[in-house]
């Protein structure tokens, strides 16, 4: 496929003495951090002859995507450069003082899915919300959001429920690219910080991340395909409940399952409903990590049908709710390792509500229909942030 759309990346080079000459810098990436070429940020950043690259920054899954989710690290010594890689996703998740002293900037490099609770953007916020404090300017290298820049999803992240997977009152999902997401928040920030974002070229908001011809490299170790980002914003609800939710498989998200799922009667059931752009059926599967590790589970697999029609906040609700009713003494909700975080159902839906209601008579088309209203509301607040058609 040809190369239809520039990224951040890919203009480094053209644009480093406008926002680079002279200036000593950090750099913030992941895999994802590579050019058209296939050159990695990392090396392209360390070849400039106006600036000098100082040290390295990283966020969950490691600089080099090494880690799983979830895995704390601290700081560490990159075997590539030879840079201190600072950890933003172990004792500290924004950068400190020390972290930023002698940096004039800080460049972010990664590829979001532009979904809230996808790490990788409450990492920006901190960084943004650091960077500001201490004088250092934010430098993004715009990349496109992978379903395009049209709609959005599930309700908005509310007051009390703030964490590493929602860092700003956002719906599910935005509908804009990282350099528009870093713009949003820049304009609505306390104490903004000084913002550069180098744009994309080329890119429409009609486009997937398949139509822009740019190299897709897995953005972290349980997404790898556009697939898979497509059923995530509604599936990653299931991290939340004690079923699996695919991590161990090769179609994490795409598939979930526990081995007490009857889950030739769920798939019965949900097809008659008719939702919108998608089918389930029924399979096995044995995860080889996480949740139920070496256990054969009663899956359920998720094929979209019509990408446009499909709704994926919704219709991972809706899953959850028929489980609950087929299983009332088998589901539970769980809570993560990190006790601190509370229930975290709680932190991926924003809120509690889902939590304490969902089994209520009514309680779910009442929170579909308030998720709808937020992510419509999103539409029109987002606007003064687009940087592209």
């Amino acid at each position: 496929m040809s190369i239809n759309v520039r990224s951040g990346a890919d203009k480094l080079t053209e644009v480093a003495d406008q926002y680079l000459k002279g200036k000593t810098f950090g750099l913030l990436t992941n895999p994802t951090g590579i050019d058209s070429r296939y050159r990695s940020t990392i090396e392209i950043c360390a070849s400039l002859e106006q600036a000098e690259l100082k040290a390295l920054f990283g966020c969950e899954h490691g600089i080099r995507g090494d880690r799983q989710a979830g895995v704390k690290f601290e700081e560490e010594t990159d075997p590539e450069t030879g840079l201190t890689v600072h950890s933003l996703y172990g004792k500290h998740r924004a950068p400190t003082a020390e972290m930023l002293e002698g940096l004039d900037a800080i460049v972010f490099d990664i590829q979001d899915l532009g979904v809230r609770f996808y790490t990788y953007l409450s990492t920006l916020v901190y960084v943004m919300q650091a960077c500001a404090e201490h004088g250092v300017e934010v430098i993004v290298l715009d990349r496109p959001n992978p379903l395009g820049g049209h709609g959005a999803e599930g309700g908005y992240l509310q007051e009390g429920f703030y964490s590493m997977v929602g860092a700003w009152r956002i719906p599910f999902s935005t509908g804009l690219t990282i350099g528009e997401f870093a713009t949003f928040v820049q304009r609505r920030m306390e104490k903004p910080c000084e913002l550069q974002v180098v744009r994309l070229e080329g890119w429409r908001r009609d486009m997937e991340y398949p139509d822009t011809g740019l190299p897709w490299i897995l953005p972290s170790p349980n997404m790898p395909t556009i697939d898979t980002v497509r059923i995530y914003t509604g599936n990653c609800l299931f991290e939340g409940t004690n079923l699996s939710e695919g991590r161990g498989t090769t179609k994490p998200f795409e598939m979930f399952g526990a081995p007490w799922l009857r889950h030739r009667e769920l798939c019965a059931e949900m097809n008659a409903l008719k939702l919108p752009g998608v089918v389930f059926h029924p399979i096995t599967f044995t995860p080889v990590i996480s949740k139920h590790r070496g256990e054969l589970c009663n899956g359920v697999m998720t094929f979209v049908t019509d990408k446009r029609a499909y709704e994926a906040a919704a219709t991972g609700l809706r899953l959850i709710h028929r489980i609950m009713t087929l299983h009332p003494e088998d589901f539970r909700w769980v809570k993560p390792d990190d006790a601190e975080s509370g229930w975290f159902i709680d932190v991926l839906s924003g809120s509690d509500r889902v939590r304490k209601t969902l089994h209520l008579e009514g309680a779910l088309e009442a929170i579909l229909a308030d998720w709808q209203a937020d992510s419509r509301d999103w539409e029109t607040i987002r606007q003064s942030s687009l940087l592209y058609d």
